[in-house]
């Protein structure tokens, strides 16, 4: 049987150019059309002027210009700004009706899923739940490193989700967990702020053989007294465990959309870092069906020294994903 999964995009690719005015959200859904990434996923709070008082003729809008291009409007990024105020955090009421407000206008939006927060507490999620039921909105925890699959935390929200007998909580797994090998385009960055090649060397190289843990790699740069930028080098890797894709399966039941977190795919269609060659394996044999949605995430670490490209980047992933899902696909 063909798998099931679709290729979007996440107006997050596209911060750079939107940012400069160099791209409109019309140019964002034009250009996802134009790769075959038929779901776009939206951040309200980055993506639309006036959040979060957004009107039926915005919501239409929204709608209208999505189905102009023909794609589908895939996942509403929500975030919870608990410190808000100076005196006080919020309180758990005050959380609830936050996370509802975001409900009713994924609703309104004609959206099924959500992104959560890694950082939101189950339950204060588990108090949502009804509200998600009713509105038909799938609340899916964003897996993010350094957290992974079967991190404590993440655990809890499945807990929940498996007492409650609900459809309507899950998981959101971001596919930065899957960061197999030392992105170039951090090191090179980090070479730039000062960092030696051979420390840089050294990290990637330990990085690479997976015998030093994460956070020893960092240890070991301290007690080598690097200097700052090798010390961040170092520490880029405390927040980026890797994760074992086969793991993937276990939990396919819990998600219904992914965020394809990337920093750069090369110019012969591979992602140096993340490790999709094996994700995506996992994902068909695991018999998922959801959008795979693009999140360039590399513009930050060459603004510096070139012009950002997040279409082309994001282009060549799609590429990447065709192939790897045909491939896969054959496989099975």
């Amino acid at each position: 049987m063909p798998h099931q999964i679709k290729r979007g995009v996440s107006l997050y690719s596209f911060q750079e150019e939107l940012f400069l005015g160099q791209m409109t959200i019309e140019d964002c859904f034009a250009f996802a059309a134009s790769i075959g990434a038929t779901g776009v996923e939206v951040l309200p709070e980055q993506n639309m002027p006036g959040f979060p008082h957004i009107s039926d003729a915005d919501v239409a809008w929204w709608k209208d210009t999505a189905a102009k291009h023909g794609v589908e409007l895939t996942c509403y990024d929500m975030f919870l700004d608990t410190k808000v105020r100076k005196d006080r955090p919020m309180t758990d009421e005050e959380q609830v009706e936050s996370i509802l407000r975001d409900l009713r206008l994924c609703n309104r939006l004609g959206i099924r899923n959500m992104r959560i927060l890694v950082f939101v507490r189950p339950d204060i999620l588990e108090k949502c739940v009804p509200y998600a039921e009713e509105l038909d909105v799938h609340m899916g925890v964003e897996v993010h490193a350094p957290w992974h699959m079967e991190h404590a935390w993440i655990l809890r929200t499945v807990e929940v989700a498996d007492r409650l007998g609900t459809g309507h909580l899950g998981l959101l797994p971001d596919m930065g967990i899957f960061n197999k090998h030392y992105p170039p385009v951090w090191r090179d960055r980090f070479i730039r702020q000062g960092a030696r090649p051979e420390v840089a060397d050294f990290i990637v190289q330990q990085h690479e053989e997976k015998i030093m843990a994460e956070y020893t790699i960092y240890e070991v740069a301290v007690k080598m007294q690097g200097n700052k930028a090798e010390i961040g080098m170092a520490e880029m890797l405390r927040h980026t465990p890797y994760s074992n894709p086969k793991r993937i399966k276990d939990y396919i039941p819990y998600f219904r959309h992914i965020q394809a977190k990337f920093y750069e795919v090369d110019e012969n269609l591979v992602d140096p870092s993340i490790a999709y060659g094996e994700v995506i394996p996992a994902l068909i044999e695991g018999g998922w069906n959801g959008y795979l949605s693009s999140e360039y995430e590399g513009n930050r670490w060459i603004q510096d020294v070139q012009a950002v490209d997040s279409r082309e980047q994001v282009r060549r992933q799609h590429l990447m994903f065709e192939r790897l899902l045909a491939q896969a696909e054959g496989a099975n």
